[in-house]
């Protein structure tokens, strides 16, 4: 079935890298990585010490009172939204759809933990600490007043959200859409994390022989989506095409993926068809790439599964190993650096030294950045806990 394009016109992203999408795309370029040690909470009776937190300005009297999500979401919108007047936001044919895993789930620990010592509370009401937050707060600053849509599904929260409003944007739900996620660190999940020994004591090192688990990390990335029609009568500057999505279930085990990797390549055909794209026309993969001795091999396995003895050659990058694995947002960010990487013709390397795990027959990019040809369809995978697989597609435009 042929669909109207739906194009990105503007990204915006908050990291540890940096706060704004020229200062994080620089330092991704570079292979400088964003993980460091922890101090957002105290880290000494847990297994690991580090992660990729953000540095965050002084809130404005506008934002006091906001969870460290929603400061990240909306840093990422305003920049997203930047080229666009506020009109064409503040009507029901746009609409916001958002991912998030932890919601503001650290100003609940804060809460708790201050309502337990009998101290007045520094943070909003529990009520007020949800999931949808981020999605929520981007409408009531921007006056979104179309449809404003959570998903929490764990690590493919974004990539569900960018899906969702690539359907919302080709059956004419809306004709704009703000598409992404936001997550911040919380003990709650560093705990959980590290507690099922997944997290790597050192800097994430994604298919690497000597891999050892993920590092932790927060942020937001933000894409600005919209029909072509609607792109066009304003004179946007299209970026790239989303182009394609696919979702599919392991329905294996509740955090193992299945060892095969037929989930992840399902998905990775479904999105294939949606856009209308043979495997053989993508360029490159920001792949999921958590550095987990499972994740690394059942990701390499579908590769080999859709894109055959190609996946040898394919130039394939894990930016959680630069950002961290924002967990329901990294979908997001990985999105607008896939994006970006469309745009500048140029694929940032996975950070680390050691030698590439050769048993995954993978060729990741490492070092330095690589070039890209000048038509690109680049695969944004994000596999999940419970066997949840999404990925998006993103294509050069004309």
């Amino acid at each position: 079935m042929s669909h109207a394009p739906v194009v990105v016109t503007g990204v915006g992203c908050t990291s540890a890298l940096g706060t704004t999408v020229d200062a994080t795309w620089a330092a991704a370029c570079a292979g400088r990585r964003g993980i460091a040690e922890l101090r957002l909470f105290p880290t000494a009776s847990h297994r690991t010490s580090i992660a990729a937190s953000v540095e965050l300005a002084e809130p404005t009297p506008a934002e006091r009172g906001w969870a460290r999500a929603e400061r990240f979401a909306m840093v990422a919108a305003r920049e997203a939204t930047a080229g666009i007047a506020a009109n064409a936001l503040r009507t029901r044919r746009a609409g916001i759809f958002f991912g998030s895993s932890t919601g503001a789930l650290f100003e609940g620990e804060r809460l708790l933990a201050e309502l337990l010592a009998r101290r007045q509370p520094s943070v909003r009401p529990i009520a007020a600490i949800q999931n949808d937050g981020p999605g929520t707060s981007i409408a009531r600053a921007l006056g979104v007043r179309g449809p404003v849509v959570t998903f929490s599904t764990a690590c493919t929260s974004a990539n569900v959200a960018l899906g969702a409003a690539l359907d919302a944007l080709r059956s004419g739900e809306v004709e704009v859409a703000i598409a992404g996620g936001a997550d911040e660190l919380c003990e709650i999940t560093y705990a959980g994390f590290n507690s099922l020994r997944a997290c790597d004591p050192q800097p994430s090192r994604p298919f690497r022989a000597s891999r050892a688990g993920l590092s932790m990390g927060e942020g937001a990335g933000v894409l600005l989506l919209e029909t072509l029609a609607h792109a066009e009568a304003r004179g946007a500057r299209v970026l790239a095409e989303l182009a394609g999505a696919g979702r599919s279930c392991d329905a294996h085990h509740v955090s193992a993926p299945a060892p095969d990797g037929s989930g992840a390549a399902a998905a990775i055909r479904q999105a294939l068809g949606d856009a209308g794209a043979w495997a053989e026309q993508v360029t490159f993969v920001n792949a999921h790439g958590t550095g987990t001795p499972h994740n690394d091999d059942a990701e390499s396995k579908a590769m080999a599964a859709v894109f055959g003895a190609r996946s040898a050659q394919l130039p394939l990058t894990s930016t959680k190993s630069l950002v961290g694995h924002l967990l329901g947002a990294a979908g997001g960010i990985e999105a607008v650096l896939t994006t970006l990487s469309i745009v500048h013709r140029l694929l940032p390397p996975t950070a680390g030294d050691e030698p590439i795990d050769a048993a995954l027959g993978l060729d990741v990019v490492t070092g330095s950045a690589r070039a890209l040809p000048e038509h690109n369809l680049g695969l944004s995978t994000n596999l999940a806990f419970g066997g949840n697989n999404a990925v998006v597609l993103l294509r050069s435009w004309r």
